[in-house]
């Protein structure tokens, strides 16, 4: 048995490991009591609000992924008909395994942060802060065991049954794909809801966050779910599953040239070896009576960074892998911890930036929009400058090893900087509980303490929801580069096939923008994202006015509901209809509008232009997507950091500004900004992947 293959076992078997260890906090999560009815009434509400969604949602992505794979089939990797039909069998198969690992992801983090929040709730009004902490947080874990379990089983099958580079992009294809969809539909969803309630409960009539009263309630707790659990998780699994696959397209084509199998060997055993640092670091979250919840899953990150330098470092000396390359997923890893802090000082309401456009708030909300707009612009500096210098230092420091080892260097960076996903996931995840539990603490009347204990939860959930946002878009710009080198590698290997060039010959080393075809898919590229996010965010525009509309007329017709008097009970479920219709209608032409884009530019341009394209999608991408996250995290804790009394408090002239500028930030922070990072994944592997039906077929190229 060779080392590859022991490799490709124990990353099984941790993978395994990984959905044991969900399992087991799944069982100590449920075995807490809820004895509260009407908060087990309201939890169930949100429950069958997010599964109708999700299954709404997955209906309609059946269809479209059904009809992406008969023209997979067909055309890819080349024409059925000029090519070998199991080829392209393989490549819709492995296209069918990413879309069902991706929604697998969604499904298992649906149904455990509907379970959590209301445990959180409850023990909060009962036991206290420990123990409602580890409730949200282990439900996060769950999903970020299972999430990195998943995307770890599926690239080892996937390259254990075919060896193939093509399969293992198609997999990640099918994993973008349906986390494109799955975060634009569960972030308009979310953001719908969001913005109506706010408008009209808190600005209009003055109600509180969560008042049962308000008709949007309840779709705004489900929004949190589909938008923030179920969209993320997809959206993060994607990456990982795209970081691991550009790094093994270009790490097979290396080692073909060298013999042997150790630039493979060292993509499987590092993320492996992440994943379990994963599992260790999950376990290191306590949170004691008096204590910085924070500081608390600060501290289990940089538990799990620790862990994974040195059994990454442990597996470099064993196998003799390269220090070079365990370098550059150290400077990955590096420079992601190093985003997600200076996301932190931009969006943390215990920072200079949230403080000031809280005290501009006063001035009014153009005050508020202004201020918020220029610090945001001001964050996307150090995050892009990050991105820049791991991209810099890890392709000079491999690229002494040899041909092709550079641009293998940035792609190893980004595995690294993924390395710890798993930990990010459970971060990520534990935010949206929270929020849900704090909700439900408010509806079902908890009590002022297990309010406070949830708003402290709560505003740790924004900051660090925040900085995970930070670091899967930095994470997403070191993926993209490093699928420009897959790319290149695929056209190349393309060229040889259809005798353009030589064996051993290169076509595309590099993209030179003074070739018009590059400027002009550059020019093209470089508005795509803003085009996208446009339309997401008139997506949400046009559900939340009528969701609004739907809310004064609950309002207005329901006798006694404004007053609050009792048996009086607004009618949720017409409100999760305008959202869920709302979100289904408005998904499918935002990402359709990428992709055929993307192959439009192909065709007229050909493979230079392509790489024009990415080269100005990714930068433009990675710009708006920062700002746009960090702009939201920015009003959002503005706003809570007046509603905890500062600046004259909830009800102020400073609070219905904050709103404002919370309302503008939710569609940036929760819909276009963390959706434009899987847009840029999606096209640069439908790039990779028509590769040589753009070098064949294309006007100019």
């Amino acid at each position: 048995m060779d080392q590859l293959t022991v490799i490709l076992i124990v990353s099984f078997a941790v993978g395994i490991l990984a959905f044991i260890v969900a399992w087991l906090l799944y069982r100590w999560l449920v075995g807490i009591k809820v004895e509260n009815k009407r908060a087990i009434e309201l939890s169930k509400l949100i429950r069958e609000g997010s599964n109708t969604f999700l299954k709404r949602e997955y209906r309609y992505l059946a269809y479209f992924s059904l009809v992406v794979a008969c023209l997979i089939l067909l055309f890819l990797p080349k024409p059925i008909w000029q090519g070998s039909v199991l080829d392209n069998i393989t490549m819709t198969l492995a296209y069918i395994s990413g879309t069902a690992f991706s929604g697998l992801a969604g499904k298992i983090g649906i149904a455990v942060a509907t379970r959590a929040n209301v445990r959180s709730a409850e023990a909060a009004a009962k036991h206290g802060i420990s123990l409602s902490f580890l409730s949200g947080f282990r439900g996060g874990a769950v999903m970020g065991m299972a999430v990195v379990g998943a995307s770890l089983l599926g690239v080892c099958a996937i390259y254990a049954l075919t060896g193939d580079a093509l399969a293992l992009l198609g997999f990640s294809f099918g994993a973008s794909s349906m986390a494109l969809f799955a975060k634009a539909g569960g972030g308009i969803f979310t953001k719908t809801a969001d913005i109506s309630a706010d408008l009209v409960g808190k600005v209009t009539l003055g109600m509180p966050e969560d008042d049962p009263r308000n008709p949007a309630v309840i779709a705004d707790n489900v929004g949190d779910n589909v938008g923030d659990v179920a969209g993320m998780g997809a959206d993060l699994f994607d990456s990982n599953v795209a970081a691991m696959a550009a790094a093994l397209v270009m790490g097979i084509s290396l080692d073909q040239q060298a013999g042997g199998n150790l630039n493979i060997m060292t993509v499987f055993c590092y993320a492996t070896v992440g994943l379990l640092a994963s599992i260790i670091g999950v376990g290191t979250a306590r949170l004691k009576e008096g204590a910085n919840p924070t500081r608390v899953l600060n501290f289990s990150t940089y538990v799990t960074t620790i862990v994974y330098l040195i059994l990454t470092a442990g597996l470099t000396a064993l196998f003799n892998f390269s220090w070079r390359v365990w370098g550059a997923a150290a400077i990955g890893l590096a420079v992601g911890l190093i985003i997600g802090l200076t996301t932190d000082y931009f969006t943390n309401d215990e920072r200079p930036p949230v403080r000031t456009v809280a005290k501009m708030s006063k001035s009014g909300p153009a005050f508020t929009i202004l201020s918020g707009i220029s610090y945001s612009f001001i964050s996307v500096l150090p995050a892009m400058l990050g991105i820049a210098v791991a991209a810099l230092l890890s392709y000079t420091l491999c690229s002494p090893l040899g041909d092709g080892y550079a641009m293998y260097g940035i792609a190893m960076s980004a595995v690294g900087m993924l390395s710890i996903v798993g930990m990010i996931i459970s971060n990520d995840a534990y935010g949206p509980i929270v929020d849900n539990a704090r909700g439900l603490v408010e509806m079902a009347d908890l009590g002022d303490e297990a309010l406070e204990i949830t708003d402290e939860l709560d505003s740790a959930g924004n900051t660090v929801k925040a900085i995970t946002k930070g670091f899967a878009i930095g994470a997403a710009g070191l993926t993209v580069i490093s699928m420009l080198g897959a790319y290149m590698t695929e056209v190349n290997v393309a060229a040889v096939e259809q005798g353009i060039i030589k064996a051993g010959e290169s076509l595309l080393e590099g993209f030179d923008i003074i070739n018009p075809l590059v400027f002009f898919g550059l020019i093209v590229g470089a508005a795509v994202p803003a085009v996208f996010s446009a339309m997401l965010m008139r997506g949400v525009d046009r559900n939340a006015v009528r969701m609004v509309k739907e809310i004064h007329r609950q309002f207005d017709e329901i006798e006694g509901l404004k007053e609050g008097k009792e048996g009086v009970v607004p009618e949720y479920d017409k409100c999760i209809s305008i959202a869920t219709n709302g979100a289904l209608r408005e998904l499918i032409p935002a990402g359709l509008f990428a992709i055929v884009a993307t192959i439009v530019v192909g065709f007229i341009g050909g493979v230079s232009a392509i790489g024009g394209f990415l080269t100005g999608n990714i930068v433009s991408g990675l710009l708006l997507s920062l700002f746009m996250s960090n702009a939201g995290g920015l009003w959002d804790n503005a706003k809570k950091y007046i509603e905890a009394g500062n600046c004259g408090g909830t009800g102020s002239e400073a609070h219905k500004a904050a709103v404002v500028g919370d309302t503008v930030g939710d569609p940036f922070k929760d819909t276009a900004g963390p959706s434009i990072n899987t847009q840029i994944t999606v096209v640069s592997l439908l790039s990779s992947l028509m590769a040589s039906i753009f070098l064949a077929f294309s006007l100019f190229g």
